[in-house]
């Protein structure tokens, strides 16, 4: 993700341009973010990415819809007790579930608990729901979302997005996994935005 003489907020602000200028057009665009493998930085780039937002001005939800293996609750050092999964498993409302990141502008929705059925909340009715009805209260949503390679989840809803990021370490990641990866959000008719080489 960083260029020699480039600082990281600068690369997270020219991601933010790049995604912008990319979807042009749509109003509250609804991003996701996800990786072939774990442990390639696409949590760390969504929350990157949707402060870069929040700093632009721009009201930003962001949403760990990674049910399996939740982590940006930790890196804001707030609770998981309720969350996304309470919005599609129970009905609650999402100003519920909803807390104030710390950021201004930004505000994030945790997983909440391990559900036994994670592909089939987010394959719900009740998620399509969750994200129109963010579009209606915030500017841009950005969604991390778990590695392509192991779950069903992401092409899920990537299908549901306006565009998804594909991150990929540098030296970590072989090319037929990434190239794999790319077939799997082809398969479902996402909308590619472009790729992030992070760790380069």
């Amino acid at each position: 993700m960083s260029t020699p003489g480039v600082s990281v907020s600068e690369a997270f602000r020219s991601l933010r341009t790049n995604t912008q200028y990319t979807l042009d057009g749509i109003e509250s665009p609804v991003i996701a973010v996800t990786s072939s493998q774990r442990s390639e930085g696409k949590s760390t780039t969504s929350l990157n990415l949707a402060a870069a937002y929040a700093q632009e001005g721009r009201r930003t939800l962001l949403i760990d819809a990674n049910l399996r293996n939740p982590v940006l609750h930790t890196a804001f050092g707030i609770t998981n007790r309720t969350g996304l999964t309470q919005v599609l498993a129970e009905g609650t409302p999402i100003d519920t579930c909803t807390m104030h990141s710390g950021i201004d502008r930004l505000n994030l929705l945790t997983s909440g608990p391990t559900p036994y059925n994670p592909s089939e909340l987010l394959a719900s009715r009740r998620m399509d729901e969750l994200l129109e009805n963010a579009r209606k209260k915030y500017e841009i949503v950005i969604i991390d979302t778990p590695s392509l390679l192991e779950v069903t989840d992401s092409q899920l809803i990537a299908s549901k997005c306006d565009g998804i990021l594909l991150v990929i370490r540098s030296g970590k990641v072989k090319q037929s996994a990434a190239v794999k990866a790319k077939e799997l959000l082809i398969h479902v008719k996402a909308n590619v935005l472009g790729f992030v080489l992070n760790g380069a």
